[in-house]
């Protein structure tokens, strides 16, 4: 009886094993898709695929980050159709993956992303809403992880992307690229499949505003 418990503990954890290395490899694929993806296609193509993954992974968060990412970013690239409809995707998304991972600053980031591209529909009218939202879940995600990287790169691109008279420019933008920057040089991956993207934007905006 004793044999037989043990054996069927191995099984179970030889499983899990498995789904767990097959669930690791399926996002690693999807991710490579995802950086090559150009097109409004192909990004709405990866989006289901990542969408897809999430529904038969019931608690793994980040293929509905993913998602909610690729999705926000294309309601701001004006791809995929209605710039509204694309943004509400995202939040839907980015809702399913806070169900399974609270306080989460990654997760907070990208619910900045997608304020962002709300307001980016039409600027003039809905910065006060969308804006200060934005400028909101950026000062919470650098609350939830003093060591993610990820809200100083965004506000240094809102920043940057911001008019002197308004704040914004290089004074005000790249102070916080170079924090970004810094932060960046100290991450330590959890996983392969975990955020690190940004380097590159910080790095741009510092060499830019040179």
């Amino acid at each position: 009886m004793k044999q037989l418990f043990i054996a069927v503990c191995m099984l179970v954890s030889t499983i899990g094993f498995s789904q767990s290395e097959k669930y690791m490899q399926t996002m690693g694929a999807t991710l490579q898709q995802m950086g090559s993806a150009k097109t409004g296609e192909e990004m709405i193509a990866v989006a289901q695929k990542f969408e897809r993954i999430g529904d038969a992974e019931k608690t793994q968060w980040l293929p509905y980050y993913y998602a909610a990412i690729l999705k926000s970013r294309m309601s701001m690239m004006g791809v995929g159709g209605d710039k509204d409809a694309t943004a509400d995707q995202a939040s839907a998304l980015i809702e399913k993956a806070e169900a399974i991972e609270k306080n989460n600053s990654e997760i907070t980031c990208i619910k900045s992303m997608i304020a962002t591209a709300k307001m980016l529909v039409d600027p003039q009218a809905r910065f006060m809403q969308y804006g200060m939202q934005a400028t909101k879940f950026l000062e919470e995600a650098k609350k939830l992880d003093a060591t993610n990287p990820r809200p100083y790169m965004l506000q240094a691109i809102n920043l940057k992307n911001t008019p002197e008279q308004y704040g914004g420019g290089c004074k005000t933008a790249k102070p916080l690229a170079e924090k970004g920057l810094a932060l960046y040089n100290a991450a330590k991956s959890i996983s392969p499949i975990h955020p690190n993207w940004g380097k590159e934007t910080v790095e741009e905006i510092i060499n830019a505003c040179k």
